[in-house]
């Protein structure tokens, strides 16, 4: 069985696109690629918008490191639509049309999951930011784009300076959220579940003089053994999902009160913290296989 794993071009090494973190492709393939042949699976890496992709070739897809999808989403939706119409997608097309825009977040505070204080805005300029830190009670916001990824387009802005250029804002709608001390004194959980079994968990620290946890950021990872309690938090939010997952990343952060908030749950394309997960490969290989039955 031939699976075509989905990547970017931005993914690939010595590519003119080539992103600083390209090497988390192969960190994470690699495992994962190993542990499916040991099950019968063929994972390949294919290019999402190559225009030699040849869907045919394969009998199921799984949405990879395709991390410029951001860039570019009703492509992406178009060439996911097609590939979903001949083949097994993972996770499925409708799980990424719900996932790609934010607002999902809205949809899983209604069924109960505490999430990070947000509002909705159409743009992200001096009117709403200003509005914005009365609404939140906060001195420092963070703006992010409703659709995006790996901090793209996402500004810290504090009470009383200016906003930074027009061309590192998020383009159109975006969400405006209070900047959390958590941040940078304790970092961000991720959860990884496969098949909604739960796998491995990484902290995740900025840099110092820095809140970006991304390693483009210069942000480190170590293993985190998370509580009974934290678990079940993170648990909670798959279960407020009803499609099964092939895998899925719930990240968290601590709120003021020291309770955990969901800052985003990753179905498109996360990374999935190979060096913190020493199953992973496997852990992978097994829900895709159960899945593909």
């Amino acid at each position: 069985m031939r699976v075509g794993f989905l990547t970017a071009t931005c993914m690939l090494p010595g590519h003119p696109d080539e992103r600083e973190d390209s090497w988390e492709h192969e960190a994470e393939f690699a495992p994962m690629e190993s542990a499916c042949a040991a099950l019968g699976i063929q994972l390949e890496a294919v290019v999402w918008d190559d225009p030699q992709l040849r869907v045919s070739d394969y009998d199921a897809f799984v949405i990879g490191t395709t991390w410029d999808y951001a860039e570019k989403p009703q492509q992406f939706l178009e060439v996911l639509e097609q590939l979903s119409a001949a083949k097994p997608l993972f996770n499925s097309l409708d799980i990424v049309r719900w996932n790609l825009d934010k607002r999902y977040l809205i949809d899983l505070e209604q069924k109960g999951i505490q999430v990070v204080p947000t509002l909705w805005r159409n743009a992200a300029n001096q009117a709403t930011t200003h509005a914005a830190f009365q609404e939140l009670s906060c001195q420092e916001l963070v703006v992010k784009p409703q659709v995006g990824a790996s901090a793209w387009r996402q500004v810290r802005v504090k009470l009383g300076d200016p906003l930074p250029p027009v061309e590192e804002l998020p383009l159109g709608a975006c969400m405006i959220q209070p900047f959390l001390s958590a941040a940078v004194s304790e970092g961000e959980y991720s959860f990884l579940f496969f098949g909604g079994q739960f796998s491995h968990c990484a902290l995740k620290r900025s840099a110092p003089g820095d809140y970006r946890v991304q390693s483009m950021y210069g942000g480190k990872e170590i293993i985190h053994e998370p509580s009974a309690a934290e678990l079940a938090q993170a648990a909670a939010v798959l279960q407020a999902v009803e499609e099964p997952l092939l895998y899925a990343r719930v990240d968290m952060m601590r709120g003021s009160h020291g309770e955990l908030l969901l800052m985003e749950l990753e179905l498109i394309e996360p990374y999935l913290y190979p060096e913190q997960g020493a199953g992973l490969g496997e852990a992978f290989a097994s829900a895709l296989r159960r899945m593909l039955r």
